[in-house]
């Protein structure tokens, strides 16, 4: 808690609209802190919190004890997932996220949901997401947050399609930058995103240099931001991975 408390008072003196806190993120066990932590950067520090909340393993009970404890402690944001699908997690009552949706909004929150610029990885037909998509607002969403993407070109693909069917809510752009081969690797896999040959290009070029390549990582991710910026994206999100200085790269570029 005293790690993260640093990290936020970092990030909060960026004046960021809100601070996003993850849910046992790929199993990282973090999700007991989820909710304090949401609730310290909302209450303490002053910025507004986006608490995730995930389905996997999830019961109705255990979910009405998460929907009192948020409300007890003053949360009134959060972003509906599914979560990362790992062997051996318990089973529970709901299966996909747009089911915790409207029991979330009937609860009061402000309810958020994930959005997918290339299709979700478990979705081989893009028609099929959009339409998910669309189902996540009539249950109740009131925001999405995108799943991180390297090329633009998808974005903007992908937003036409959304606004073709009807879908009204904002889409706040996520992103997220490359800081080395073996993450890359990682996201690609777990989320199935593409890598364009700009980024195969740097990852060659800055093989053995780690600091070049990060450095490579963040400026490429404050060029979409500002691309981004510059096409009319309702919202930009950035996954800092608890690193301020990434934060603070992507704020100096957008704000210069």
């Amino acid at each position: 808690m005293e790690s993260a408390n640093t990290v936020a008072t970092q990030l909060v003196q960026l004046e960021p609209d809100f601070i996003s806190v993850t849910y046992s993120a790929g199993g990282s066990g973090n999700a007991q802190a989820t909710d304090d932590i949401a609730a310290m950067i909302q209450g303490t520090l002053g910025v507004s919190s986006v608490a995730h909340l995930t389905c996997q393993g999830l019961t109705r009970a255990t979910l009405q004890d998460k929907v009192d404890h948020m409300h007890a402690l003053g949360i009134e944001n959060v972003l509906a997932l599914r979560g990362d699908m790992l062997e051996g997690s318990p089973s529970g009552d709901f299966d996909f996220a747009k089911d915790l949706i409207p029991l979330l909004a009937d609860e009061g929150f402000c309810v958020g949901a994930a959005a997918y610029p290339e299709g979700h990885i478990d979705c081989h037909n893009f028609k099929d997401s959009i339409e998910h998509l669309k189902q996540k607002q009539d249950a109740g969403a009131g925001f999405f947050v995108t799943q991180l993407f390297f090329d633009n070109e998808y974005f903007y693909r992908f937003r036409d399609a959304a606004d073709c069917a009807g879908i009204s809510i904002p889409i706040t752009c996520g992103i997220m930058p490359f800081l080395g081969k073996e993450q890359v690797s990682r996201m690609i896999f777990m989320c199935g995103a593409s890598l364009p040959s700009p980024i195969v290009k740097i990852l060659a070029q800055y093989e053995h240099d780690k600091a070049s390549l990060r450095a490579a990582g963040i400026e490429y991710a404050c060029a979409q931001l500002m691309d981004l910026a510059c096409n009319g994206a309702d919202g930009l999100h950035v996954y800092t991975m608890n690193q301020p200085d990434i934060a603070a790269a992507a704020v100096h570029a957008l704000r210069s």
